[in-house]
């Protein structure tokens, strides 16, 4: 008899799975007979020594299609991709490349300057720069007692 390792969290990816099937079963047909999907760009958050920098893919798209918010320590980008083709006028057979509209949101450290970010688009990819807060630094407090002074580092 072989002994089989319970991992609840394969449990777990396998529950998500099966919902995940199951909603899918109410989304929108599109032409192809396949679901409609979300379109989510792919993004990475980097940390370096003094920024917070998030690249996204933003293929097909321009700055003008693009909005970055930020607002109570909540990064916002959002924008919408537009379909490039028009309904049964140029034979489509399959359409696999996703469209519409999106929204991503981050959480950013308190203390974070908004005037200070930055954000630049270049060949599809956008890239925001977010510096980072000033690390609370310990400071002395000279404390004088009977008139000898001394000193406390805090």
């Amino acid at each position: 008899m072989t002994i089989v390792r319970w991992e609840p969290l394969r449990e777990l990816s396998s529950l998500q799975h099966e919902m995940n099937r199951l909603f899918s079963a109410f989304d929108t047909p599109t032409g192809n007979g396949g679901a409609a999907r979300r379109w989510v760009p792919a993004m990475d958050l980097v940390e370096t020594e003094d920024h917070f920098v998030l690249r996204a893919d933003l293929p097909g798209m321009s700055q003008d299609d693009v909005k970055i918010e930020l607002e109570d320590h909540v990064l916002t980008i959002s924008g919408e991709r537009k379909a490039e083709h028009s309904e049964r006028q140029e034979g489509f057979y399959r359409v696999e490349r996703a469209f519409g509209t999106f929204s991503r949101a981050l959480t950013l450290p308190k203390g974070v300057d908004a005037a200070a970010v930055t954000a630049s688009f270049d060949q599809g990819v956008l890239e925001v720069r977010v510096p980072k807060p000033e690390a609370a630094k310990p400071r002395r407090i000279e404390i004088s007692v009977a008139d000898e002074p001394k000193t406390i580092e805090g």
